[in-house]
């Protein structure tokens, strides 16, 4: 009798740990930061592509709970009876239902790709405040960077061995100019949810700003050839101090290399 009340404390416990615990989750995935697996103000374009990236996963959720729903419920509720007839009453050509399930696919996935068409238009829309322009050149397998600021010809190349460091200023606008030399490749830098591919014979462009000060990991998710897990590159965010610092060195590293 004397341990009763502690074991009614302890099954309290468990009952509000239990009702709890769903709460916390839940709520832990409200922070701000956490922009849904993606930073929110890394770069210009995450603030374009979060929304639309938190709120198609909310209907793939919807969906999918739906869709489970459909399937769970005839396996309940409409069982044949243990004693009834070896197979149930078949029903066949219900043609609201089937209206309704060809209506309704077709409007999410219309949603999904008017949505998505405005928000890659935005993305991708040239401007005039471009303060600063980079070609990033996909080659099997690493990636050439060329800065404009420091001169055409200042280019620097990678290898899978020693993957390059693309240096860019916070704060300021840069254009990049997306080649191929050989294959399909795939500029990718996740937590600026940026990807664009490097095309053979075709010249993409891209504008951002990066907003965030450090080190962002960068790789092709294009698979293009036997070193592809290899093309990997790293987003070094400085101040625009650093980045005119960086240049001005890239640029006597040439003529030095020129005087050579």
């Amino acid at each position: 009798m004397g341990d009763y009340p502690y074991a009614m404390k302890l099954k309290n416990s468990r009952r509000a740990i239990t009702l709890l615990a769903p709460a916390i989750f839940l709520l832990s995935g409200c922070a701000k930061d956490s922009g849904a697996g993606f930073p929110t103000d890394a770069s210009s374009v995450n603030d374009i592509s979060s929304p639309l990236w938190t709120w198609a996963w909310v209907a793939a959720g919807v969906v999918g709970v739906f869709t489970a729903i459909l399937i769970i419920w005839p396996a309940i509720f409409h069982r044949a009876p243990k004693n009834g007839p070896e197979f149930p009453k078949q029903t066949q050509y219900n043609i609201p239902v089937e209206v309704a399930y060809t209506v309704i696919p077709f409007l999410i996935v219309a949603v999904l790709f008017y949505y998505t068409a405005v928000k890659e238009n935005e993305i991708v829309k040239p401007t005039a405040k471009v303060q600063h322009e980079i070609v990033v050149n996909g080659i099997q397998w690493s990636w050439q960077f060329t800065y404009l600021d420091a001169g055409k010809d200042v280019t620097l190349t990678g290898t899978p061995d020693k993957p390059p460091v693309l240096v860019v200023p916070q704060g300021e606008r840069v254009r990049y100019t997306i080649n191929s030399n050989d294959v399909v490749h795939g500029f990718w830098i996740p937590a600026f949810m940026i990807q664009i591919q490097n095309l053979p014979g075709v010249t993409n462009h891209l504008e951002f700003t990066a907003n965030k000060l450090g080190d962002f990991p960068g790789r092709c998710n294009i698979l293009c050839g036997r070193n592809h897990t290899q093309m990997l590159f790293t987003v070094r965010v400085v101040t625009p101090a650093e980045y005119q610092t960086y240049i001005a060195n890239l640029k006597l590293e040439i003529e030095k290399a020129g005087q050579a």
